[in-house]
Order: structure tokens, then sequence, then C-alpha cells
């Protein structure tokens, strides 16, 4: 079929617009990347753009180098992974019962979860009730106080409401009990909208520091972010730029790129393995209430 010269300026608009909205997304991490290669003096004197000026991988090295970097990379990671498992297993276990319509109070406690994504308690209170419980100052404060998300619980529950209830009802007639029917029969139908709810559980995680920023005294703890944070908005300070391990202007801009490009490394590594799952699944999930 031939196109008319209508459907292909239309064509050529589109994928002028996906190109240049790459381009908008790709350039500045070309950016970042380039002045992680580049040498202090290059920088300073502004000559770097979008390709490395007088190659230098010492930045690398320093990062490499320093345990306190490394560290913080590694348990960023452990912290991740161990958030995302909590996180989607509170998801499945609170969303699976609320699609039981014979569940009395099933209503309320979706109209109750709801309401907290509208209406908050705020900072303040915050910080005292994870000061009365105990967690401040420990690394449980990075996982419980944010291992369930309402939004990402409305989602599986839609996904959950449009599989079949005939095959629910067929394992039940069985013997299968509520745990045998979500084990056998919904989760491994579930494996696009699993994939995209930890996708959301997981960029969340990594590219998290409020919580650390306002809970955590021990460094020992800090996710890469909130260390990148430090770096990028304490520089300016003797102490603090000593501390994060800068000399000179010019290094701590090369380190401070290094360390960006850390960061974003690890998520640009996984996100292509669920890409399909994620635009699977949410889809999916948004099909249904």
């Amino acid at each position: 079929m031939v196109k008319s010269k209508a459907s292909r300026f239309a064509d050529i608009v589109i994928a002028g617009t996906c190109l240049i909205i790459i381009l908008v997304c790709l350039l500045p991490i070309v950016n970042v990347l380039a002045r992680s290669l580049s040498s202090a003096d290059s920088l300073i004197k502004g000559k770097v753009m979008l390709i490395p000026a007088g190659l230098n991988l010492e930045a690398y090295k320093t990062v490499l180098s320093d345990p306190k970097y490394t560290w913080s990379l590694v348990w960023t990671a452990i912290l991740t992974v161990m958030c995302t498992c909590l996180s989607v297993f509170m998801t499945v276990i609170c969303a699976y019962p609320l699609i039981y319509t014979e569940l009395k109070g099933r209503k309320v406690f979706t109209a109750l979860m709801i309401s907290t994504m509208y209406f908050s308690a705020g900072t303040i209170p915050n910080y005292l009730l994870v000061k009365d419980i105990g967690l401040l100052n420990s690394p449980l404060v990075l996982m419980i106080p944010s291992c369930l998300s309402v939004f990402n619980v409305i989602i599986l529950r839609s996904f959950l409401l449009g599989i079949p209830v005939s095959l629910r009802e067929s394992s039940e007639i069985e013997g299968a009990d509520p745990i045998d029917v979500l084990l056998r029969v919904y989760l491994p139908l579930s494996t696009p909208v699993m994939a995209t709810l930890a996708l959301f559980y997981a960029v969340g995680r990594w590219n998290g520091y409020s919580d650390a920023l306002m809970y955590l005294k021990n460094r020992m703890f800090f996710p890469i972010q909130l260390l990148l944070f430090n770096i990028l908005n304490n520089v300016t300070s003797v102490e603090v730029a000593t501390q994060e391990g800068f000399s000179n202007p010019g290094l701590s801009e090369t380190l401070k790129s290094a360390t960006v490009m850390f960061a974003i490394v690890p998520i640009l590594i996984v996100y292509p393995w669920l890409q399909r799952y994620f635009i699977a699944g949410a889809t999916l999930g948004a099909v249904k209430e």
C-alpha cells in the first residue's frame, strides 16, 4: 500500500520529534561522560562539551580506589535489591485480597489506602514517628517507611482483576486455598506487571536520598545518591571538599562527573532488560479497574 504525501510527511514529523527528544535526553549524559574523562585544566578553561579534552582517567581511578565511593555503590545496590524484594512482596499481599468481592470492608480498605495519596502528616510528624519507633540512624529507615506504594497497589490490583475469575474458581474447585491460587495462578500470569513494579521500586530506591538525608548520620549507610548530593552541593566548602577527596577545582569537577556516571550506569544497564515487561505491564495494569 502506497502512503500519501500527507502520511509520509506525518511520519517524518514524528520521527524528527522522537529524534529531538532522544537528543535532549542523551546529550546531558554525553556531556557528563565527556567531563568525567577530561583533564582538570580543560574543564577549568571550559573546553569540554560533548567530546573529552585531554583524556584523563584519574577521576575513575580515584572513585574506584576510594573505599567511601565503592562501599556506597555496593551498599546502594544491596539496598536496592532488598527494598525491591520487600516492596514487591508487600504490594502483592496488599493488592491480592482486594480482588475478592466477598472480602468484607473491601471498598473501605481501598478508600483508606487511596486517601493516603492525597493527605500526608508532613515531614516533622514523620520524623518524630521514625524517632519514636527507633528507626532513626538505622539502615531499616531506608526500607520500612517506603516499602509500599499505594499507586503500585492500584496497578497490581487492576491487573489481577483483569485475569479471568474462572481460572481462580477452577483452582478452588480442585481444593486450592487462596495462597495456592496466588502462587499457582495469579503470579505466573503477572510477570509483566511484577517486572514493571519491580522497576518502579528499584529506580525509586536507587535515586532516593531525601530519607537518608533526614534520618541518617552514619556515613556507612549513605546511599550513592546522598554521597553525590553532598559532593554537588557542598564542594564549595573547604572542609567538606577535603573530606570528600577534592584537591583542586578541576579535579572536583571530574570527580563529580565520574560519580554521576557511576550512579547512572546501573539503571541504564538494567532498564533495557525490563523494557518489554515495563511497556506490557503498564498498559495491562491500566485496562480495568
